[in-house]
């Protein structure tokens, strides 16, 4: 009958910071039911082969024609799982998806598109450090593939004006290596040298690696593809322990004085 929703779905979901542990229910169940997987190749092979799932590897690159190929199959009535790690909703494929819903065949509106959150590097970082981001925070992404350099920098000042904890995503990479060094000048122009740095890498895996620095001695050499970094306000603080890394956190409530 006209105007009925295609049988297809399109359902986004995030595979969380590594560990398959870290792999929420929901999504779970949904990968358990798709009949195509579509996402970044590293991505897609962390789910398990089965039978009747197939699977379509792309480049990182590739967001918006990931995006038509999953609503187009999920248009001829295919149940579609498009993968990122982390949180789907965080830098990652499910704006790729409504981008291309919105630019794309108007058929693809009516299709069944859930987004189904997942456990972003952000907060998997943080809670393994503590709770630095327990009052007000921001993400940045250090990539320039998007959006000018310029933007990224503008807003790097403005956040540590307002004195926001800082997470930054995709801090380095082999066509970026200088980003992550130019964001730390930038935010050392405006924290104190003794302000807390998280370095998180391979976060839930059997690598993990945390290292907590004060912002003067953090070093660009410290993070690669896999690290996500959190900067502190001026109230973090660091919670010393005799058997273990310090605590790190940020109170929830900040001082009248801040405001100044």
């Amino acid at each position: 009958m006209s105007g009925e929703r295609p049988a297809g779905s399109v359902t986004i979901v995030g595979l969380g910071p590594g560990a398959p542990r870290m792999i929420t229910p929901e999504v779970t169940d949904a990968l358990a039911t798709a009949t195509d997987l579509i996402g970044y190749g590293p991505y897609v092979a962390r789910v398990p082969d089965r039978p009747g799932l197939t699977k379509h590897g792309s480049d990182n690159r590739e967001e918006i024609d990931r995006s038509r190929h999953a609503l187009s199959l999920a248009a001829a009535g295919h149940r579609v799982a498009v993968v990122s790690s982390g949180d789907p909703g965080v830098f990652a494929m499910a704006a790729a998806v409504f981008e291309a819903i919105e630019h794309g065949d108007p058929a693809w509106r009516e299709l069944d598109v859930r987004v189904l959150p997942g456990v972003t590097a952000m907060t998997a970082a943080a809670a393994r450090a503590g709770a630095p981001l327990g009052h007000d925070f921001c993400a940045v992404n250090l990539s320039d593939n998007l959006k000018p350099w310029a933007l990224v920098e503008k807003r790097l000042r403005l956040a540590a004006e307002a004195d926001f904890v800082i997470a930054l995503y995709n801090p380095v990479s082999k066509a970026r290596p200088h980003q992550l060094g130019r964001a730390l000048e930038i935010l050392r122009a405006s924290r104190a040298p003794e302000t807390p740095v998280i370095f998180a890498t391979a976060v839930s895996e059997a690598h993990e690696r945390i290292d907590t620095v004060r912002l003067g001695e953090a070093v660009p050499a410290r993070a690669d593809m896999r690290t996500l970094v959190i900067v502190g306000s001026s109230q973090t603080r660091l919670v010393a322990r005799k058997n273990g890394p310090a605590f790190v956190y940020t109170p929830r409530s900040a001082p009248p004085e801040a405001s100044s």
